[in-house]
């Protein structure tokens, strides 16, 4: 198989991997996001529950006329750290994501590039496709030639 017959598969190929490597990091980024939720589920549940069980203990009217004051300075407290964790999770959660998009995108660039450096490599022949059809563009867009020849001649 010539040069020519392997640049098709070789941009199929890099395109493919680019696709199923954003595909694994946008999986992996809803999971963390569903453990995130989760374990506020679960928090919540044991907040309630734990407010239950004290509305059980009371003993008297006094001591459970006291217990909304004494959970809303507890809960407000807890809230607050909980949204300082949770935005510390939620930024690294993203910058993770980023980071493996742009990894990503790198190596589809390096192999898109590593598939179309080889096309120099095979002869005006094998290049007239791209010549005709750049010649083409430049019949429908007359402005963009000139800009592209005017550039050129600088």
């Amino acid at each position: 198989m010539n040069h020519t017959n392997d640049l098709p598969l070789a941009l199929y190929k890099a395109n493919s991997e680019l696709q199923l490597r954003i595909s694994k990091l946008v999986m992996e980024n809803w999971k963390k996001w569903l453990e995130l939720s989760t374990r506020a589920m679960d928090d919540g549940i044991a907040e309630s529950q734990a407010r239950v069980e004290q509305l059980l203990k009371a003993q008297d009217w006094a001591a459970l006329a006291s217990m909304p004051a004494e959970t809303f300075g507890r809960m407000l407290q807890q809230r607050l750290g909980d949204a300082n964790v949770t935005n510390h999770i939620a930024a690294s959660v993203q910058a993770h994501f980023a980071q493996g998009l742009q990894e990503a995108v790198q190596t589809w660039q390096k192999d898109t590039a590593r598939a179309l450096g080889g096309m120099s490599d095979l002869g005006s022949a094998a290049n007239a496709p791209w010549t005709d059809a750049m010649a083409q563009w430049g019949r429908m867009w007359p402005w963009a030639a000139e800009q592209g020849a005017s550039s050129g001649a600088k």
